[in-house]
């Protein structure tokens, strides 16, 4: 959410983020909003004055005056209580639209509408080549017997996947490894719920625009997270920390969900897009310095590049345009990861700085050495996503023998083996 006063300041440059991310919303409307609350809060404080200044005068008054006076003021009393409905009323409009206008995003940040339009800014590794025909990741879970998609489909539905045996443990080593990297960096580890309150949802922009993608639990009013930066960004809500206390840095694990809405036809085939998922998740919560923040940014990108590099995988990083990255970013990089089978690279971290955007709509606050309290600035980036990450890493070690080889950092995780599936 960006601060009031400065959409009433700087109307121009909001529309323009408007435009630039696509988001369907008409500031002078909005503008509109506001000017009608605040007629009517001007209307209510004097109101409350008169009201105010009619009691001060009935002690003073004559017997024969005192009754009128008294009238007045139930009268004036009648007239704020009729208000404050419709105070109340323009207050919630404006804040449903407040939700809608998009952060504003860096200046050095490309210009797009789409994927299409990402700027490539660096690229590690070359594309894996093969003297032999490799298969793709289905076709080695299959060979080795580490899932079982058909069965599980008949329990679960389309895009559900169940791993087995070396399946299993692979997944369980790469979350912890990726869980491990962000420890050793000095991230506090945080196991959390899979779901939240829709408050909390609100809270890091997924609502209210996002809401086709959640799958909602009726019978409790809680929501299924895709990402532990929901139930991360809300935990301190309302308080107020000390600088002294900045960065916090948290390292969630979850399990995440998600609907896939209007994404029938893409990506069907194996573990790629399926609607439960378990990831590691860096998220920070710094003081509101854009040096700071940007300072973080890097390093929660540099955390995910170095899981890769350790992971032998090659990659690209993507600074991602205007109309690729969402409503709350100010800059936002992706991480691509090559998958041979399709000879492309596939996004599997995405790294984004929101500046105090989150944390206005989340109330999250600190108090500077000055004393004066501010909102925090928050990021997140993925450490490691399963079993999409399985993919790259599966398909990429493969051998021919249709083994696959462990990267050496991984080794210790699986007992030392240097290969998985080996005949």
């Amino acid at each position: 959410m960006l601060d009031l006063k400065q959409i009433r300041e700087n109307p121009d440059l909001v529309k323009r983020a408007i435009a630039d991310k696509r988001v369907s919303l008409d500031l002078d409307a909005l503008l509109a909003a506001d000017q009608h609350a605040l007629g009517l809060s001007r209307t209510l404080q004097e109101l409350q004055e008169k009201r105010n200044g009619n009691a001060k005068a009935i002690p003073k008054a004559s017997a024969t005056e005192r009754p009128a006076l008294i009238a007045e003021g139930r009268r004036i009393g009648d007239e704020i209580a009729a208000l404050k409905p419709s105070i109340d009323a323009a207050d919630a409009a404006l804040r449903e639209l407040l939700l809608l206008v998009p952060n504003i995003p860096a200046e050095s940040a490309p210009r797009g509408v789409s994927e299409a339009d990402n700027v490539v800014v660096k690229t590690v590794g070359e594309p894996t080549r093969f003297d032999f025909a490799p298969l793709d990741h289905v076709a080695l879970l299959e060979k080795h017997g580490w899932a079982d998609l058909a069965r599980v489909a008949k329990v679960a539905g389309s895009r559900s996947y169940a791993l087995k045996g070396d399946g299993v443990l692979l997944e369980q080593s790469l979350l912890r490894f990726a869980l491990d990297r962000l420890v050793e960096r000095g991230f506090t580890p945080m196991s959390v719920p899979a779901f939240a309150n829709e408050a909390a949802f609100i809270g890091t922009g997924h609502f209210p625009s996002g809401r086709e993608q959640v799958y909602h639990l009726e019978a409790d009013d809680k929501y299924l997270t895709g990402t532990s930066e929901v139930t991360l960004n809300a935990l301190h809500s309302g308080e107020i920390l000390n600088e002294a206390d900045l960065p916090v840095r948290y390292a969630g694990i979850s399990s995440c969900f998600r609907r896939e809405a209007g994404s029938a036809g893409k990506d069907v085939r194996g573990l790629i897009r399926v609607h439960q998922f378990n990831k590691v998740e860096q998220y920070v919560m710094c003081k509101n310095d854009p040096e700071e923040s940007e300072k973080w940014h890097r390093t929660l990108l540099e955390i995910s590049e170095s899981i890769l590099v350790d992971l032998d995988i090659p990659y690209r990083v993507v600074e991602c345009c205007t109309g690729d990255m969402g409503l709350g970013k100010y800059k936002m990089f992706d991480v691509e990861s090559w998958v041979p089978s399709e000879k492309l690279y596939r996004e599997t971290h995405s790294c984004s700085n929101l500046h105090d955007w989150q944390a206005r709509r989340s109330d999250l606050r600190y108090r500077d050495a000055q004393g004066k309290v501010r909102y925090c600035h928050t990021l997140n980036n993925t450490a490691l996503a399963t079993p999409r990450f399985l993919v790259p890493l599966l398909e990429n070690h493969q051998q021919a023998d249709g083994s696959v080889r462990l990267p050496a950092k991984l080794r210790p995780y699986l007992g030392d083996r240097e290969r998985l599936g080996a005949p």
